[in-house]
């Protein structure tokens, strides 16, 4: 579970970093910066999550 927390740590800065470079707001109407803000958090989470469960797949397939 600690070394999960770690990981999430580290993967969480480095998606914001990347999703940085994507401007999400020209996608969404004026005026709907809320929108586009919860739409950032939702990919920032499930990209973090899944970025997660793979190294972790990998890392438990490789020791096996």
């Amino acid at each position: 579970m600690i070394p999960k927390i770690i990981c999430y740590v580290f993967i969480i800065p480095f998606v914001i970093w990347v999703l940085d470079s994507i401007n999400i707001n020209s996608i969404f109407k004026k005026n709907k910066e809320t929108q586009a803000k919860m739409l950032y958090l939702v990919l920032t989470i499930a990209i973090s999550y899944l970025l997660v469960s793979f190294i972790f797949d990998i890392a438990n397939t490789s020791f096996q």
